[in-house]
């Protein structure tokens, strides 16, 4: 069924607003869609130190204490497992691009540790 003049005039203005939006241009690039996720497993990793750290220190105290250190980094690793798997094969190789893109305006290369495909 094809569309009318009034619904063309629509889609028209439709596409004009979406091409102009920058905010929704950066949220659907390929860097944009993942930042989210890359944010959450970068807090994720800083928890993991700070809790082994935690254990660490907290096993002069008494081993309980130091378990609920290691329990809080057992939570951040499954948190970095669940935000990597929800990227998927797709994600993570965006995210391998960005991060070799960002290597190589640095002025030095990063080794290739995301292909498999040697």
């Amino acid at each position: 069924m094809p569309l009318s003049d009034d619904e063309k005039r629509i889609l028209s203005e439709l596409e004009e607003q979406l091409q102009t939006d920058t905010k929704f241009a950066n949220a659907v690039s390929s860097s944009g869609l993942y930042s989210y996720a890359i944010r959450k497993v970068r807090w994720a990793t800083l928890g993991v130190l700070v809790s082994l750290v935690f254990t660490v220190l907290t096993l002069q105290i008494h081993f309980l204490v130091a378990f609920l250190g290691f329990l809080g980094m057992l939570a951040c690793v499954l948190v970095i497992e669940h935000q990597l798997r929800a990227m998927s094969k797709a994600g993570m190789k965006d995210v391998a691009d960005t991060l070799r893109s960002a290597a190589k305006v640095g002025g030095f290369r990063a080794r290739n540790i995301f292909d498999r495909e040697q």
